[in-house]
């Protein structure tokens, strides 16, 4: 594993970081936070640019990657592109995904705040195909549809937070979410256990706690 790279995931997200603590295989453990490192690059984007412009050739930077990894070209040397070029080979993973994350964050890029169902839709192609990409590494060949719902209900809880005008549509999200997540592989559970920290108290300890309970139900 990149101790460099889960150090980052760490320290930016550590709602997923904490779920994939449940990942005893290190190798997809590995392959997971590449995943996230790459939700994560995209999502920089639109924050640290100045100009819209500015954030659409960041994007293309990453779509020119994925060009790279999937025409078996040498990969452009930077950590999580060089992680995430990895993960693909090593899962086979579908390219489809990770071109819909891209083109998420062009939404961003726009100052407009979204309306409900333009949330959802941001939402299910942000951190609900992250999620799905990990349940694909770690339950391979399960359904990982549910895993999408969960991550698309985190994502939006977390943009609720700031955006009121959401919260209505991100709680149908969530309560879809939890019966969605009775049909997700048990293997693939630890690619949806941050689900489980929306809309409660936080601290760190209650956090782990909630996720211990979540992982032995193997529900959020």
């Amino acid at each position: 594993m990149d101790d460099d790279l889960d150090d980052l995931i760490r320290r930016v997200d550590p709602d997923r970081w904490l779920s994939s603590r449940f990942i005893g295989d290190t190798g997809k453990r590995a392959d997971v936070i590449a995943i996230y490192a790459y939700d994560y690059e995209l999502a920089r984007a639109p924050k640290v640019t100045s100009n819209a412009l500015l954030g659409e050739i960041r994007l293309t930077w990453w779509r020119e990657m994925l060009d790279e990894a999937y025409e078996g070209r040498p990969v452009r040397r930077h950590p999580t592109a060089q992680a995430l070029a990895a993960a693909i080979a090593r899962h086979n993973l579908p390219r489809e995904p990770l071109e819909a994350m891209i083109d998420a964050r062009y939404r961003e890029l726009d100052a407009t705040p979204m309306k409900p169902n333009e949330a959802l839709e941001w939402a299910r192609d942000t951190g609900g195909r992250a999620a799905e990409l990990a349940a694909m590494i770690l339950a391979p060949g399960s359904d990982t549809g549910p895993a999408r719902a969960a991550g698309a209900a985190w994502a939006l809880a977390r943009r609720a937070e700031g955006e009121r005008r959401i919260a209505a549509v991100s709680a149908r999200a969530s309560m879809g979410a939890k019966t969605a997540v009775a049909k997700l592989a048990t293997d693939a559970f630890p690619a949806v256990a941050h689900a489980a920290l929306t809309g409660r108290k936080r601290s760190p300890l209650r956090d782990r706690l909630r996720l211990l309970w979540a992982v032995a139900r193997g529900r959020i």
